[in-house]
């Protein structure tokens, strides 16, 4: 299974869709053709996807000058609660510095569930879009974005 099938198989659990979160596998494709976005997978052993190994999480990043982007975190569901996520993240973190960032972003919805996780990996809030997160059926929820120094 390539790295794009693994990514696309968590997408597929990772996200709850009424928020319409997760990205097609178009999106993926198209955004990791780009040099500075990329993808670290992770198997339920919190160590990087090799071989025949399932995909227990991913990130998609992109890097800019001095700082990094924290674009998609997902865990399968059942994974969850066993380290996975902040895992993910202290790898994304070590691969930022490497990178040469003296600072990351994340963006996410008023209600994630997952900011507890980002909060205890060190983001604090830094910014707020109104109504930028919308369902299907209209409902709307503030994007709040966060920031952490390395």
């Amino acid at each position: 299974m390539s790295e794009i099938d693994q990514l696309m198989a968590v997408m597929g659990t990772a996200f709850d869709p009424h928020w319409r979160e997760a990205w097609t596998r178009s999106q993926v494709e198209s955004s990791l053709t780009l040099p500075h976005t990329y993808a670290l997978l992770m198997d339920e052993e919190q160590q990087p996807l090799e071989g025949d190994a399932k995909a227990a999480g991913f990130i998609l990043a992109r890097r800019a000058p001095g700082e990094e982007e924290l674009l998609l975190v997902g865990v399968r569901p059942e994974f969850r609660q066993r380290g996975i996520g902040k895992a993910l993240i202290e790898w994304f973190f070590r691969t930022a510095r490497a990178n040469g960032a003296d600072q990351v972003f994340l963006e996410m919805r008023d209600n994630n569930p997952a900011a507890s996780l980002y909060s205890s990996c060190g983001f604090e809030p830094i910014g707020r879009r109104r109504a930028y997160y919308r369902t299907a059926d209209g409902e709307s929820l503030d994007a709040i974005t966060f920031g952490r120094k390395l």
